[in-house]
């Protein structure tokens, strides 16, 4: 019990001055209470109702959806909003939560985890719903193979029989953690395809999980989602419980779509971009139902929310209006450019790519990104901006793609890059990688006022 305090005691003493610091305080309180006590997680978390948020894609904005529904259903909930998915973040945002005694004010939690750390902070936390948002590929330099992502996650899930799974229908991938095990499963996904005409992306899992065979599908979404099934072993898409049957309309602000929910259609409006928002939607709209939110509760939620920092982010800067759309691997890209695509204004765009641990040291990956669709529509763009550690990598690959090579400038950092977009009065979206779009936002920070990402 000593340790357990003096744990805690740590935690409380060293978070608010990290962050009164600018360092965040995300990871090393934790670190220094997992040192201190190795079962603290366990402790501080007894008795809480956690909602875990893993997967490639759409983690931090499906957990800020999430918390909306709980915002408005009156739970008394805390999360880890400035993004610390680790083992270590997690455990030191629990402590923090938590009384000197161990006990909690709160009645639930919101957890976005890493897929690698999902088996290790999962057993010792009490989780009540477990949701999958998607597998794509991602930091192969970390993980391997895609199928080690797969397998990271399902170690994650055999030590949580007692939670309920929100997984996506959609994806082969993810919907094969619900085959064979004792937990409640429910999932979510698209009735309908995102986008008009083929799809010229690249499958991240074009064949069968189970027995290999080339996959075959009545709809596509996009890159490997849609309507699946394999020819050679019969596994198949489950219909969805909570289903997108329509999408209405799709800009550059929000979407409006038909969402099911128990069987009722109801019209839902989605206050952010892009498809892959529309699947977000849907995973927090399944994940809040198996909380216990109402329905109405739930369309509320999703047409009002906060988006989490650099995720479709808005900021005025000077005279523009920015949206920081965080890209971290080729699916992701692939679907922010085709939202950038279906518009037809001229906007301003700029790339950061870095190759931090973050955000994955191999950037070969970026040659699978559809920069020829944005290439399409140079004359919209005119001067696009890179900056980044792989600027002149990305920068020749915008070439290769079809732009202008004098239409592409380089760069060589983030102060010069503000410099530029400041002066625009043209709608700007910035593409950056993780720790790109960490580093432009603490820049841009100290020209206007930021949320902290904490906050």
């Amino acid at each position: 019990m000593i340790r357990t305090k003096l744990a805690i005691a740590a935690v409380k003493a060293i978070a608010p001055v990290l962050r009164r610091l600018g360092k965040g305080g995300t990871t090393l309180p934790g670190r220094i209470a997992l040192k201190l006590d190795p079962q603290i997680l366990a402790k501080v978390s007894k008795g809480l109702r956690v909602t875990v948020v893993t997967g490639t894609n759409g983690k931090t904005t499906t957990s800020r959806m999430i918390e909306e529904t709980f915002a408005r259903s009156g739970y008394r909930y805390f999360s880890n909003k400035a993004g610390a998915n680790v083992e270590w973040g997690i455990a030191g945002m629990f402590v923090e939560n938590a009384s000197l005694s161990g006990a909690s004010k709160y009645t639930h939690a919101v957890v976005e985890c890493d897929e690698a750390h999902l088996h290790l902070v999962g057993p010792n936390m009490p989780v009540e719903t477990l949701v999958v948002t998607n597998i794509f590929a991602d930091q192969l330099d970390r993980f391997g193979t895609i199928e080690n992502i797969v397998a990271k996650i399902r170690s994650g899930v055999d030590l949580m029989p007692e939670a309920t799974l929100v997984l996506n229908a959609d994806c082969s991938l993810t919907s094969s953690l619900g085959e064979n095990v004792p937990n409640k499963v429910v999932r979510f996904g698209l009735d309908t395809p995102a986008y008009e005409g083929e799809l010229a992306e690249k499958s991240d899992a074009p064949t069968c999980i189970k027995c290999g065979a080339d996959l075959e599908y009545s709809f596509r979404t996009f890159g490997h989602l849609g309507g699946w099934s394999c020819p050679g072993c019969g596994y198949a898409r489950t219909e969805p419980d909570v289903a997108v049957t329509e999408i209405l309309a799709s800009g550059m602000d929000s979407s409006k779509v038909r969402l099911a929910i128990d069987g009722d259609e109801h019209e839902a409006g989605i206050c952010v971009p892009g498809a892959y928002n529309i699947y977000n939607a849907a995973a927090a709209a399944a994940a809040a139902k198996a909380s216990g939110v109402a329905t109405s509760t739930i369309l509320e939620s999703l047409a009002d929310f906060q988006v989490g920092f650099g995720r479709a982010e808005e900021i005025a800067l000077g005279a523009t209006k920015l949206r920081m759309l965080l890209v971290k691997n080729g699916a992701g890209y692939n679907q922010v450019i085709n939202m950038l695509a279906g518009d037809d204004r001229e906007v301003q765009l700029a790339f950061i790519l870095n190759n931090r641990i973050a955000d994955g040291t191999d950037v070969s990956w970026i040659e699978d990104v559809n920069f020829e669709k944005l290439a399409a529509q140079a004359e919209r763009f005119g001067t696009v901006y890179v900056t980044g550690m792989k600027a002149d990598v990305l920068a020749a690959r915008l070439v290769k793609a079809g732009f202008a090579e004098a239409d592409v400038v380089v760069l060589p950092d983030n102060e010069a890059l503000l410099d530029k977009l400041e002066a625009t009065s043209r709608p700007t979206y910035l593409m950056p990688s993780y720790t790109g779009m960490m580093e432009s936002r603490e820049a841009i920070a100290k020209r206007v006022d930021l949320k902290a990402i904490y906050e």
